[in-house]
């Protein structure tokens, strides 16, 4: 039997979800859990747990439907990229028989999502089990981990590092994982706006392409948007 959180004697947890989720069921079973529940545009990912798990939620038939698009292995990569601790929940049953798919296909993208890429896949049943899944990982970050939400969801009242990585977050394709890393790398944001490719290079996470398109913007003469009518 479900139970609210608060009615547990526990901190409430705070999820930040993508306004995508809301036709979903997942954001209503969540409030009805009395998750602190905060809903804006995400870039990458559908749920933040903490400032380390990211998770993208997929019903079996968007899961399969990305196979055959091939849109799956970008996705993936981009969750790896962007979070420590990256989850893909699988949401729904037939996941073998729901589309004219080999089951060898779909257990070789299993195989890779999971050994390749590095992202632990937990199937749900549905919308009410995948909200439990969430607040289970959710409470273990915040409270026994005793871990932050994304810094991006608290705009006020920064500390001095949370500022720091609130700046660093700024550049293009730096999450809240990547600007850790490049502030210990180089010990302060002026270090890392005055980086080079090959110096940022160096930072785990900080692909070539990456490097250069934070160059590109950093370095890029500003012009001012022409002003309409």
């Amino acid at each position: 039997m479900q139970k609210k959180i608060d009615a547990l004697g526990e901190r409430r947890v705070r999820i930040i979800a993508d306004h995508r989720e809301e036709a979903s069921g997942v954001i209503e079973e969540l409030r009805g859990l009395g998750v602190d529940l905060e809903v804006c545009q995400l870039k990458v990912g559908d749920f933040i747990l903490s400032d380390r798990v990211g998770v993208e939620r997929k019903s079996v038939d968007d899961f399969l439907q990305s196979i055959v698009d091939k849109r799956l292995m970008p996705q993936a990569q981009m969750l790896r990229e962007t979070f420590e601790r990256p989850v893909l929940i699988i949401e729904g049953k037939g996941l073998y028989n729901r589309r004219a798919i080999h089951p060898n296909a779909i257990s070789g993208t299993l195989a890779a999502l999971a050994v390749d890429v590095g992202i632990p896949i937990i199937p749900t049943v549905d919308e009410k089990e995948t909200a439990l899944i969430l607040v289970a990982i959710a409470r273990r970050e915040q409270i026994s981990e005793k871990r932050e939400v994304a810094v991006r969801g608290e705009p006020k009242k920064f500390s001095l590092p949370e500022c720091q990585r609130f700046i660093v977050e700024g550049l293009p394709g730096v999450s809240a994982v990547l600007a850790k890393r490049l502030l210990e790398h180089f010990g302060t944001v002026e270090r890392v706006m005055c980086a080079s490719e090959q110096e940022l290079q160096q930072v785990d996470g900080i692909g070539r392409e990456k490097a250069r398109e934070i160059r590109r913007v950093l370095t890029a003469i500003y012009s001012s948007p022409p002003q309409t009518p």
